[in-house]
């Protein structure tokens, strides 16, 4: 396994590319809202992103990826394409933004609750999600394991009664969108002890239902819950410091700490 551990100089250019994709998640938060379509939305964080960051979207292209960001609305699990669908009361939606600046990668991703009110299960869905990225960020420090991340969350989803995809983990990044290591959001056996310098995505996507996801066969990306059940997810890039753990992408609407040191 070939993992990268981040220099000095590499690490301010991946906290700044870390802090812009955190402000378009921010910026796009009062367009999110009854009858804006999904493209609409891709079309103000593209253009945030490249004349206002003076950087550019690394899902643009990506293997053939046709939008700037990926934007999921409920049975949606992850990859859905911006397009003309209008986002109506209720919806929960996921927007999941990866910047490029200066040859470094911020990866991060959200839940927006359209208008002023949705289920209390989508609710309860979107804080488990938030809550188990959350619980798995507590664990990340020197000389723990890679798989304390996928118990913490394991332990969160089951009590709230949710699965977690399988399908899908967090990874490595930094010049590569995606490096080693994989993160698996589920209890594994996985042994990689956790160094200073490394930097990873946690990004958990938790269902309501079955954890069995089906990929459009028509488009080729857009994933969906295999019972139509509602999907969450959160995701924050993270950096291991000498003590702790450092979240590269943390917003200024969280209650949660950029540093935590133990």
């Amino acid at each position: 396994m070939d993992i990268t551990l981040k220099s000095p100089s590499e690490i301010e250019k991946m906290r700044i590319a870390g802090a812009a994709t955190a402000r378009v998640l921010e910026m796009i938060e009062p367009y999110v809202v009854p009858g804006v379509t999904t493209e609409e939305l891709d079309n103000i964080m593209n253009d945030y992103i490249v004349n206002v960051e003076n950087a550019k979207s690394a899902d643009l292209g990506y293997q053939g990826y046709p939008k700037a960001t990926c934007i999921s609305i409920n049975e949606v699990v992850c990859h859905g394409i911006p397009g003309p669908h209008k986002l109506k009361e209720g919806d929960i939606v996921n927007i999941d933004v990866t910047v490029l600046k200066d040859k470094f990668h911020g990866d991060s991703s959200r839940m927006y609750i359209v208008g002023n009110h949705t289920s209390p299960r989508n609710e309860q869905l979107c804080k488990c999600a938030q809550e188990s990225m959350y619980e798995a960020i507590k664990t990340v420090r020197p000389g723990s394991n890679l798989a304390d991340i996928g118990d913490a969350i394991q332990k969160v989803a089951d009590k709230a009664g949710f699965s977690i995809v399988r399908d899908y983990c967090g990874h490595g990044i930094g010049i590569g969108f995606h490096e080693e290591p994989s993160v698996l959001h589920y209890r594994n056996n996985e042994n990689l002890i956790l160094q200073e310098g490394m930097c990873f995505t946690i990004e958990p996507m938790i269902n309501a239902g079955t954890y069995k996801c089906r990929t459009n066969r028509k488009d080729g990306w857009t994933v969906t819950t295999a019972d139509k059940q509602p999907s969450a997810q959160y995701e924050h890039t993270l950096l291991v410091i000498p003590n702790g753990v450092e979240v590269l992408t943390l917003r200024k609407d969280e209650d949660f700490p950029r540093i935590i040191t133990h």
